[in-house]
């Protein structure tokens, strides 16, 4: 009996120092830890979808106006129904007289609701004569005020209307291109009216917002709940020292966005962080999360998205993030220093403004952050960017250069910064256009843009026209001056008003004042200066929408693809369809400043037809219509039934 219990104390004693040993060693291996997956942390998007990131198309049709015999009476159609229709309802006399006119035309018109809009913002308007008409041109007309709604076509109902989603109006810049003359023909039936349309909000009178519905497997009043108070422990505002959240549960499926103020040039990157937010994490989950993040981060190919589950964590990960703008790759740096700002911490502003100046992949995302920052330091980098040259790769070897799309690129994102900056500057002209100068002692240079905001931007005060000078800025202006000419004599010619004359120096700030002063346009200055530059009257260049892309491709550094000698890593940074909204996203065309077509598409410089008309293309020549599936536009290319019946 003791021989046996002493047998089995023997056994147990031995499995204990085995099992202690098994532990002993099993802690002096770190190898071994390496092998333990990590909790499966949850986060927002595994739970939600977006809602709200959609543009919507409004369409109606318009009136318009000041056209030189270009116009024409347009066939009956439901067009004319419409229009005369709204003719009378805003108690216009004569409704059918005024479209008889050569100097009117009916026009459809088409314009896209962005995401995260307030009332009275202003987005662009699409113009286009409809086939079968008179009308030969909308070069110099003016679009009178029409009401833009979502339209559908009902199956034995015809068209019908939701509520008014905005109005529109304003001076139409044509796309006219010296291509055969047909094109030609085509592409002044079309035009663009520059935030020519003021969203109302319908009914409401409400801005669109953004939204994210819960999963319906997981529905749940709980559950939204949960959602929107992490979202609301990490974006939040104070209302009279009262912490509000962003976020605010509203039934149990939707949970209502606000847009935090450092995301609001930024809303998809907003959305991109509050879908990185982890649920349900514990403060020891929590700091072991954030450590596998600290070494992840100096990894260039997870830089990216673990500098943005940093961000989401929010200011306790910035000392992580300062530890990134340390590392020897340049791409580290860059997402440290672009998340620090959307956090407030302005530590990475001059890697920002290195990654702005010399890698057009990081470009339009590093204007993006210094604009966030908005502090002195980000001020005079872009004040820097916009006067000194930069370093680009040209042919392969490191260059200065006066970037053109650096230079607007800083203008735009000092400009969306504060408008009434003094360093920029601006001059308005009867509320059409502004017009910046800036003080430049590099390449002298103008800018057009044919988005969002009609402006003129001048790169360098002493740029002056060369003599001798013949232009016309719309039909009723032109500029002219002999050779040799220290003066340039403006005159505006109308059969129903006096002449007028004004003299100024041949300085094209100058010039562009006193065309402005004599009540010109946008589109008659933009004609103005493309007619200058195929003249050979600029001392400087002309660019035309020379702003940063997304979604172009980034060289990792020292990197080759495995299996592929030779072959540098190459990654695609952002969606080009996924801009900051402070640039549109502009077609993509060939470039200039040293980069490929397909990396750099910087507008190309249009020109001008025979009659001087400003060469903005903003679509394909010989393109008669915007590409729409639906609406009116779409229901145009149907050809309506019993279009015939529906005359006046």
């Amino acid at each position: 009996m003791l021989t046996g219990r002493r047998h089995f104390l023997f056994w147990m004693l031995t499995l204990s120092l085995s099992g202690c040993q098994k532990l002993s060693l099993r802690s002096q291996n770190p190898d071994d830890d390496d092998d333990i997956k990590p909790p499966e942390t949850q986060f927002i998007k595994d739970q939600v979808t977006v809602s709200g990131l959609n543009a919507i198309t409004i369409e109606s049709v318009g009136l318009v106006r000041n056209l030189d015999g270009t116009g024409g009476d347009p066939p009956p159609s439901i067009y004319r129904t419409m229009l005369v229709n709204d003719m009378r309802k805003r108690d216009v006399p004569n409704p059918n007289n005024i479209l008889k006119d050569p100097n009117n035309a009916l026009v459809l018109i088409r314009a896209a609701v962005p995401p995260v809009i307030d009332v009275g913002d202003h987005f662009d308007v699409e113009i286009v004569l409809p086939e079968n008409t008179d009308a030969s041109s909308l070069k110099g007309g003016w679009l009178m005020q029409a009401d833009l709604s979502e339209q559908a076509m009902v199956p034995g109902q015809n068209f019908r209307k939701g509520h008014i989603l905005a109005k529109a109006e304003g001076p139409i810049l044509l796309s006219t291109g010296e291509g055969e003359s047909a094109s030609r023909a085509s592409v002044l039936k079309r035009g663009r009216v520059l935030g020519g349309a003021r969203y109302v909000g319908g009914l409401v009178k409400k801005g669109r917002t953004l939204g994210l519905y819960v999963r319906s497997d997981l529905r749940s009043v709980r559950t939204t709940k949960k959602i929107a108070d992490h979202i609301g422990k990490r974006f939040h505002y104070h209302d009279h020292g009262i912490k509000k959240p962003l976020a605010e549960a509203k039934t149990d499926q939707h949970v209502e966005l606000k847009v935090h103020h450092a995301y609001k040039e930024n809303y998809m990157r907003y959305v991109r962080v509050i879908r990185a937010i982890a649920l349900d994490e514990t403060p020891l989950e929590l700091r072991e999360r954030t450590e596998r993040l600290r070494k992840s981060l100096l990894v260039p190919q997870t830089a990216s998205a673990s500098a943005t589950e940093l961000e989401a964590i929010g200011a306790d990960a910035t000392l992580i993030l300062k530890e990134g703008l340390k590392s020897p790759d340049p791409e580290v740096r860059f997402y440290s220093a672009d998340a620090l700002a959307y956090l407030g911490d302005g530590a990475g502003t001059k890697e920002l403004e290195r990654a702005a100046r010399r890698e057009p992949a990081f470009r339009i995302f590093a204007l993006a952050a210094l604009t966030t920052l908005g502090t002195p330091e980000a001020r005079q980098a872009l004040k820097e960017m916009m006067i000194t040259p930069s370093v680009e790769v040209v042919d392969g070897q490191e260059q200065e250069v006066f970037s053109a799309e650096t230079r607007y690129g800083a203008f735009r994102a000092l400009w969306t910064i504060d408008r009434n900056d003094e360093y920029i500057g601006g001059l308005s002209f009867n509320d059409e256009f502004h017009l910046h100068v800036i003080e430049s002692a590099g390449d002298a240079m103008a800018h057009l843009t044919r988005f969002r905001v009609p402006q003129v931007v001048l790169f360098g005060s002493d740029q002056k026209l060369k003599t001798p000078v013949s232009l016309t800025a719309g039909r009723h202006i032109m500029i002219t001056a002999p050779s040799n000419s220290d003066t340039i004599t403006v005159s505006r010619f109308h059969s129903d008003l006096p002449d007028e004359k004004i003299t100024c120096s041949t300085n094209l700030a100058d010039v562009i004042r006193a065309v402005g002063n004599m009540r010109a346009s946008y589109p008659d200055v933009a004609q103005m200066l493309v007619q200058a530059e195929r003249q050979s009257n600029l001392s400087g260049r002309l660019e035309i929408d020379a702003m940063p892309q997304a979604g172009r491709i980034y060289y990792r550094t020292g990197a080759t693809d495995a299996g592929t000698p030779g072959k540098r890593d190459e990654i695609r940074v952002g969606d080009p369809n996924q801009v900051p909204n402070m640039f549109p996203a502009t077609p993509r065309k060939n470039g200039r400043d040293g980069e490929s077509t397909e990396d750099r598409p910087t507008a190309r410089r249009e020109r001008a037809d025979e009659s001087g008309s400003a060469s903005i293309a903003d679509v394909s020549e010989g393109s008669d219509e915007p590409k729409q599936a639906g609406g009116f536009f779409g229901w145009f290319r149907k050809k309506p039934a019993n279009s015939d019946d529906a005359s006046n």
